[in-house]
């Protein structure tokens, strides 16, 4: 049957509804609310104690330039301030954030901050915080003005405000808690009687549309159901939807349904529509939650037109959904490994146009690939003791073939201490070994998810980094490899550098198609590619590359892990109580 006018209009709105995903595409980014508390600030004033302030800053991710985001409320007369007033951040997991938080005892009413006392600073990351044990960290203030080193990006003292580069000046308590919004998960099912029929040789092959409504009046796409092909009658398949994709919080919110006949061309005919809220999808399955199938034209132009057919709510539950920061703040460790790539491809270490050349000048792709990514990571793991192997080289004495070699060269104790542990680790190996091949990846997977498979109770996770320069030689042997990681608390992040072609890498990565082996699939897609020259920045900024590359590999781990959990059934640890110190009270706001 030919759509009328009206109905095509609406249609055009329609165009991403085939590849719209509500999880990716509705949901923001999580809140963290960062608790600010101070213990042995520098007495500034004469005949009493300083009356401190924090000013939290944040760093642009492209222009590295600090920008004032907050100051709490001014406390008189203390030099231990619990500050009242929260500073409230998105928080993601896969971008590295930094912070600058300046502490200042205020002498006067004047907004000008070169007008007050300077107290002291500390830099550091909010996953630094939020990772912390019980989501606390705890770091001294330190005196003088810091800037950030171009090469490095890290703070280096210059001497300003009067102080003295380098000299402690008090202890800054940072805490993180996640805000209390609706997580909660709601599951539903529907079906569907006497709809109108659409289709010429058959009867109608219905799917449903579901919409939030907006303040403005407009309305969001939150949900789309499967086709069910060649009834007036169906029954649709139960689904999960967040509710604050669904209504963001608000349960009087209007969602709006919408019916459609489905159409192979895509244009799909409309059938009708009708109303609800979060609030009487609750009351489950009732005579209130039958709802009139209503097309507002065929109603206006037929005086008998009664309603295009009935959609029932068949039942309906709702349970909260745990996050990421609820697994790591109840004390579940990210355990990180790197894997780098010592086969032949790469071009001999000691020529300029070798990968794993060592500009004294400029980091290599190698090293900006793992300090991206593992800066990050590392601020989930406690004792900062990474693994790090090669693979395909010739190592020595006995100058056989490895494929998980350690790089400090102790095969008993592969750890090294922290990112820059693994890079020094990783020039020397440049020293020792002989850059060979094949690039068989199975090895290093298996490696990693023995380690996995040996605690697999929701304590430890594991993320293994795969750095390679080219096409791999053990195709089906990896496959199969991760396929035996999907069941395990795992997943995997390949970055390619060079100028090869990946097409094997893509083939690893599930995204489209779920990985198999043996006709086996994967449980869960574990494994995240991506090449590293489309991350490199055309004007040179090594750290805008490395930020890029962090932002897009991450992005994936918090629901790989979250996969897991609910998979296995893991609920979070509850979280530490908040440390309160011994006698001590809150100050008062002014």
């Amino acid at each position: 049957m030919p759509m009328e006018d009206d109905e095509m209009d609406k249609l055009d709105d329609m165009a991403s509804v085939s590849d719209f995903d509500p999880i990716s595409g509705n949901i923001p980014a999580t809140k963290v609310e960062i608790t600010v508390s101070c213990r042995n600030l520098l007495d500034k004033d004469t005949f009493s104690k300083s009356d401190p302030m924090c000013v939290l800053y944040t760093q642009g991710i492209e222009t590295k330039q600090w920008r004032e985001f907050g100051r709490t409320e001014v406390i008189d007369n203390t030099l231990n301030p619990e500050f009242v007033r929260k500073f409230i951040l998105d928080y993601f997991f896969e971008e590295k954030q930094n912070l600058r938080l300046d502490m200042y005892d205020v002498d006067s009413k004047s907004p000008d901050l070169t007008k007050h006392d300077f107290l002291g600073q500390c830099f550091c990351t909010l996953g630094e915080i939020v990772g912390s044990p019980g989501s606390r960290l705890e770091k001294p203030l330190m005196m003088g003005a810091y800037t950030l080193h171009s090469r490095t990006g890290k703070p280096m003292p210059s001497v300003s405000n009067g102080g003295i580069p380098g000299k402690k000046c008090g202890t800054i308590i940072l805490s993180a808690e996640e805000l209390g919004n609706c997580r909660d998960v709601a599951t539903m099912q529907f079906c569907a009687n006497k709809l109108d029929k659409k289709d010429f040789f058959g009867k109608s092959d219905p799917f449903m549309v579901f919409y939030r409504s907006n303040e403005d009046g407009t309305f969001t796409i939150c949900h789309k159901t499967e086709v069910v092909k060649n009834t007036l009658n169906p029954v649709w398949q139960s689904f999960c939807i967040p509710v604050r994709a669904l209504c963001n919080g608000d349960y009087d919110r209007t969602i709006k349904v919408e019916v459609y006949d489905w159409d192979r061309d895509g244009s799909h005919d409309f059938i009708g529509e009708f109303t609800t809220s979060y609030r009487e999808l609750a009351r489950g399955q009732s005579q209130f939650n039958v709802y009139e199938v209503i097309n507002p034209k065929k109603k206006m132009k037929k005086k008998k037109y009664v309603n295009s057919g009935t959609v029932t709510l068949l039942s309906f539950s709702v349970e909260s959904e745990h996050t990421f920061l609820d697994y790591i703040k109840g004390g579940t460790q990210i355990n990180f490994t790197v894997a780098i790539d010592f086969t032949a491809s790469n071009g001999n270490p000691s020529q300029s146009t070798s990968l794993h050349y060592m500009n004294p000048y400029q980091m290599n792709a190698y090293a900006m690939a793992l300090k991206a990514v593992g800066e990050i990571i590392q601020d989930y793991d406690s004792d900062k003791m990474f693994p790090a192997l090669g693979f395909g080289a010739k190592i020595p004495p006995d100058g056989r073939v490895s494929h998980e070699f350690p790089l400090n060269g102790n095969s008993d104790n592969p750890y090294c201490n922290g990112i820059e542990g693994i890079l020094e680790a990783y020039h020397r190996s440049l020293k020792t070994v002989q850059l060979y091949g094949p690039t068989n990846f199975a090895p290093v997977v298996n490696h990693v998810a023995n380690y996995a498979a040996a605690v697999q109770d929701g304590s430890q996770y594991f993320v293994l980094l795969i750095i390679t320069d080219g096409v791999i030689s053990d195709m089906a042997q990896t496959k199969e490899a991760i396929v035996n990681a999907a069941k395990l608390p795992m997943s995997i992040i390949i970055v390619g550098v060079g100028q090869a072609e990946f097409d094997a890498m893509v083939e690893l990565d599930g995204d489209d198609i779920r990985i198999s082996s043996r006709g086996k699939l994967a449980e869960r897609d574990i494994v995240q590619f991506v090449p590293f020259r489309d991350y490199i920045d055309r004007t040179g900024n090594h750290v805008l590359s490395m930020a890029r590359l962090a932002k897009d590999v991450l992005a994936e781990i918090p629901d790989q892990f979250i996969s897991y959990m609910k998979a296995r059934g893991i609920k979070p640890n509850p979280a530490p109580p908040p440390y309160t110190p011994p006698g001590h009270t809150l100050q008062t706001q002014i």
